[in-house]
C-alpha cells in the first residue's frame, strides 16, 4: 500500500507545484472582510452575561418579575359589555430600581381613535361586494377600547397614570427596589366586539337564528408588561398583529355570567359543586376515568334547550390558576361540553372541548381526541404538560391560544356535512393551538419581538404531532390518504416562498409586524428550517435531545433567540452558526446542482497533462517513475489508450500495480474500474449538505451525504472524486426533496428532459 501512496503523492506534488506557480504569477486582489458562510455568530449575538449564559441556559443571576391578579368580572350579555375590577400585586425581582410600572391595554387597538388602521395602506377597489363597501365606507366606527374608570392603590387612593394608546404608565408612590411588592387596582369596562364581522383575537359570535352569542374572551383586562434583562420594559405598542409579552403570576378570577351559561377557562374551577348540576357532576366523574372516548358533560339536546332560555339570573364561576402568564375564558348557553382523561407522565390531564351545535358532528367526533393526542406528542418532545386541563373552544374563524384554553375554527355545513379540507383544517388548528400551551405559554418567549419563537417552533412540533395523530387515529384520515396533509414542515412546502420576489421577503429574524408574508415568515420557514435540521442535518437523536433541553431549561422563563440557538449547539456538539445565519438572518435560498460529471479510466501511458509537464521540464518517458494516469472518457487520451479495448474490460488499478504489492497486501486491495470527477455548484446562497443518490448499472443505489462544511473553502462549487468498482449510470441531488431546493432542473445526471407547460397539460389529460 505504501507504493500506491507514493505514486499518488508524486502526482500530487507535480500538480501542486504547477498550481503554486500559477498563483505566484497572478496579481494580488483587494482585501476583504470575513464573508465566509461558516463565520461564527459573534457579531449577531449578544454577549453572554450573568443573566444568560454562553451555553444558552439561564445565568446564575437570571431573574423574572411576577404579576398576581385578583379579578371580579361581569358579562352583560344583553349589551355585549364586559366590566371588571382587578387588583394586581407586582413583585420586583430585578436588581433595578423601578420608578413606574407599564400596563398593557390591548383592547385599545379597537378604540374609536385607534391608530392601528392608519398604518395600513389601502386604495379604492374598482369592484366590491356590498358588505365590503359598507364596512369600508358606511359603517359607524366601533368603539371597543378600555374605559378606565379608576386606578388606585389598595387604600382606594388615586394613582397618577398616563395612557399612550395601548400602554398605561402608573407612577409609583415611591420607587420599588429589589424584592419590593406593590399592589394597585384598576376598574374598567369595554364593549365586546363581534369577532366574525369586526375581526379580533377574542370577542363574540352572534347566531341570528336563535339570538344567542358565544363568547371567547381574552386580552380583556389590563395586564402587566414584561420587565427583563433584555428589553427593560417591553412596552412596544400593540398594533394588532404581533402578540404578547407577559409575566407569570397567580390568578383568582370570579366571572359572573347569565345563569344558563356554560363557562370554562384558565385555571381550576374551585366552585364546581355550585355551578354544576348533579347530572353534570356524575358525568364529570365518569370523564375523569375515560381514556378512550370523550364523555358529554352537556349534551346537544341540553344545549339546544338552553338556547331558548335567556335567563335574567346570574351565576359566578370561580377559577384559580398558579404560575400562568395570561388568562382566557369562553362562555355561552349554546355550548355542548365534553371531556376525557389523558395520561401524561404519572398524572391524568383532562382534554376538553366546548362547541355549539353548529360544530357537530365534526367537533363531537374529533376535537377532544385531537387535544389528547397533541398533549402526548408535545410532552414527548418537550416536558410533561404541567397543567390539569387543555380546552378547545369552537369559534367560527378563530385560531388563538391562552393558558389551558384555545379557540379553533372548522364548521360543517348546516346539514352537518363537511369536506376533507374542513376536517383537516379543524384538526390541524386544534393541534396547533393546543400546542401553544408549550410555546409560548410555558416556554415564554416574547411574541411582540420574535413571532417565530412561538409560531415557528410550535408549527414545527405541530408537524410531528400531526404525524402522531394520524397513527393514533387512522380513521381520522380521508379515504385514500395515508398521512395527514401537512401545510407546513416538509421542505418542499416552503419552496414557492423562498424562491419568490426578494422585494417581499424578510429574514426570519425580523419583528413580526415588519414582515411581508407573515404566515410564511413566522410559521412556515422556521418550521421547515427546524424540520430539515432534525431530519437532514443533525439527525433525530441529536436534535430531539437538544430541543428537549431547550424546552426544559426555559419552561416558565423568558428565552431569547440566542438562548435557543446556543442551547441547540450546547446540547448536541453540533456547530450550527452557519445554519442559523443562512436560514434565520438572511433571505438566501437553497439551490445546489450538478455542474459537471466526468468519467475517467486508468492507464499506464502518459496522458496529455503529463506530456505537457514532460515537455516543459525536458523529462523523457524512461525517466518517469511508475505513475497512474487518469484519462477522461471521450478525450484524445481515451481514444488512444482504449483503441483496442472495450472500456468495460479495462484494467483496474489493482491490475496495473499488482507487481508492487505483496501477496498478503493484494488480498485487501480494492479494485475500482471507474473513476468520476463530479462538480457540484451552488447558485443559491444557502450552504446545505449535498445529498447525492448514485445509481449503478446493475440497478443498485447508494446515497451519500456530504456535510455542509464541504462549502467552507469555496462557496460556489466543489468537486468530489469517486472511485467505484461499478459503473454509475445516474446521479441525483436531493432525491427525496429534503433541503427545499428551489430549482431541481440542475439536480440530475444525465440531465432530465424538462417538459413545457403544454406538454405537461397534455400528459395530465392522458393520465
Amino acid at each position: 500500500m505504501k507504493h500506491l501512496l507514493y505514486y499518488f503523492l508524486s502526482l500530487i506534488f507535480i500538480s501542486s507545484g504547477i498550481c503554486a506557480q500559477e498563483q505566484e504569477n497572478s496579481a494580488p486582489k483587494t482585501g476583504h472582510t470575513n464573508t465566509n458562510k461558516f463565520k461564527q455568530l459573534y457579531d449577531e449575538f449578544s454577549t453572554p452575561n450573568v443573566y444568560r449564559a454562553a451555553s444558552g441556559a439561564p445565568g446564575h443571576a437570571y431573574y423574572q418579575q411576577q404579576a398576581d391578579y385578583k379579578m371580579d368580572i361581569v358579562l352583560d350579555d344583553k349589551n355585549a359589555k364586559l366590566s371588571g375590577f382587578e387588583t394586581i400585586t407586582y413583585t420586583n425581582n430585578s436588581p433595578d430600581v423601578l420608578k413606574y410600572l407599564w400596563v398593557q391595554l390591548d383592547q385599545n387597538v379597537r378604540a374609536k381613535d385607534s391608530k392601528s388602521p392608519l398604518i395600513e395602506g389601502n386604495k379604492v377597489e374598482p369592484v366590491m361586494y356590498p358588505s365590503q363597501f359598507t364596512d369600508d365606507y358606511l359603517a359607524a366606527s366601533f368603539d371597543g377600547g378600555f374605559n378606565i374608570e379608576a386606578v388606585t392603590d389598595v387604600d382606594g387612593k388615586p394613582l397618577p397614570h398616563m395612557i399612550n394608546r395601548t400602554m398605561m404608565r402608573i407612577e409609583l408612590p415611591k420607587p420599588m427596589t429589589t424584592g419590593d411588592k406593590f399592589s394597585f387596582s384598576v376598574k374598567w369596562w369595554y364593549n365586546i366586539n363581534d369577532h366574525v364581522k369586526q375581526d379580533g383575537r377574542s370577542g363574540y359570535e352572534f347566531f341570528p337564528k336563535d339570538g344567542n352569542r358565544a363568547y371567547v374572551i381574552a386580552q380583556f383586562f389590563p395586564r402587566m408588561a414584561v420587565y427583563s434583562d433584555v428589553e427593560g420594559w417591553q412596552n412596544s405598542q400593540f398594533w394588532g398583529c404581533d402578540e404578547f409579552a407577559l409575566a407569570f403570576g397567580d390568578y383568582e378570577v370570579n366571572i359572573t355570567v347569565p345563569a344558563d351559561h356554560i363557562l370554562d377557562g384558565t385555571g381550576v374551577l374551585t366552585n364546581r359543586a355550585e355551578v354544576f348540576s348533579k347530572t353534570m357532576m356524575e358525568r364529570y366523574e365518569q370523564a375523569k376515568k375515560s381514556y378512550d372516548e370523550p364523555v358529554l358533560i352537556v349534551t346537544q339536546d341540553e344545549a339546544e334547550a338552553a338556547e331558548k332560555g335567556f335567563s335574567t339570573a346570574t351565576k359566578t364561576w370561580k377559577l384559580k390558576a398558579e404560575n400562568v402568564r395570561d388568562f382566557g375564558f369562553a362562555t355561552s348557553r349554546k355550548f355542548i361540553w365534553d371531556m376525557m382523561a389523558v395520561k401524561i407522565g404519572d398524572k391524568d390531564v383532562m382534554a376538553v372541548s366546548m362547541y355549539p351545535k353548529e360544530g357537530n358532528p365534526l367537533w363531537e367526533d374529533w376535537s377532544t381526541k385531537a387535544v389528547a393526542s397533541t398533549l402526548k406528542t408535545y410532552s414527548r418532545m418537550t416536558f410533561d404538560y404541567p397543567y390539569h386541563k387543555a380546552i378547545s373552544v369552537h369559534a367560527k374563524q378563530q385560531g388563538m391560544e391562552y393558558p389551558m384554553i384555545c379557540w379553533n375554527y372548522g364548521r360543517p355545513k348546516e346539514d352537518g356535512s363537511y369536506s376533507d379540507r374542513v376536517r383537516y383544517g379543524m384538526m390541524g388548528v386544534i393541534i396547533h393551538e393546543v400546542g401553544h400551551n408549550f410555546f409560548p405559554m410555558i416556554v415564554n418567549s416574547d411574541e411582540r419581538q420574535w413571532t417565530w419563537m412561538d409560531e415557528g417552533l410550535n408549527s414545527f412540533v405541530q408537524y410531528v404531532a400531526q404525524v402522531d395523530f394520524a397513527k393514533a387515529y387512522p380513521d381520522a384520515l380521508a379515504k385514500g390518504d395515508t398521512e395527514f396533509p401537512h401545510r407546513r414542515g416538509p421542505a418542499k412546502k416552503i419552496v414557492p416562498y423562498m424562491s419568490g420576489n426578494q422585494d417581499y421577503i424578510a429574514p426570519i429574524m425580523t419583528k413580526g409586524i415588519n414582515t411581508y408574508q407573515f404566515g410564511n415568515n413566522a410559521y412556515g420557514k422556521p418550521a421547515t428550517a427546524l424540520n430539515i435540521l432534525r431530519e437532514t442535518v443533525m439527525g433525530r437523536d441529536l436534535f430531539d435531545y437538544a430541543f428537549k433541553e431547550y424546552a426544559n431549561r426555559w419552561m416558565f422563563k423568558h428565552p431569547t433567540p440566542e438562548d435557543f440557538f446556543r442551547t441547540m449547539e450546547d446540547a448536541s456538539a453540533f456547530d450550527l452558526d452557519w445554519y442559523w445565519r443562512g436560514w434565520f438572518y438572511t433571505t438566501d435560498w437553497v439551490d445546489i446542482g450538478l455542474k459537471d460529471v466526468k468519467k475517467y479510466y486508468v492507464s499506464s501511458e502518459p496522458n496529455a497533462y503529463m506530456k505537457n509537464i514532460m515537455k516543459e521540464r525536458g523529462i523523457k518517458k524512461k525517466q518517469l517513475r511508475p505513475l497512474v494516469y487518469m484519462v477522461e472518457e471521450g478525450s484524445e487520451d481515451f481514444k488512444k489508450s482504449m483503441k483496442d479495448q472495450d472500456p468495460k474490460d479495462v484494467k483496474t488499478v489493482k491490475e496495473y500495480l499488482m507487481d508492487n504489492f505483496s501477496e498478503e497486501e493484494r488480498q485487501h486491495i480494492k479494485a475500482p474500474k471507474y473513476f468520476y470527477n463530479i462538480t457540484f455548484e451552488k447558485p443559491g446562497g444557502l450552504v446545505m449538505p449535498i445529498i447525492v443518490e448514485y445509481t449503478y448499472a446493475d440497478g443498485t443505489k447508494k446515497t451519500e451525504k456530504y456535510p455542509a462544511q464541504i462549502w467552507r473553502l469555496n462557496d460556489n462549487e466543489v468537486s468530489k472524486a469517486i472511485a467505484s468498482d461499478k459503473e454509475i449510470v445516474n446521479i441525483a441531488i436531493d432525491p427525496n426533496e429534503e433541503t427545499a431546493d428551489v430549482d431541481t432542473t440542475n439536480n440530475y445526471w444525465p440531465k432530465k428532459e424538462e417538459k413545457g407547460e403544454f406538454e405537461n397539460f397534455k400528459q395530465g389529460i392522458k393520465g
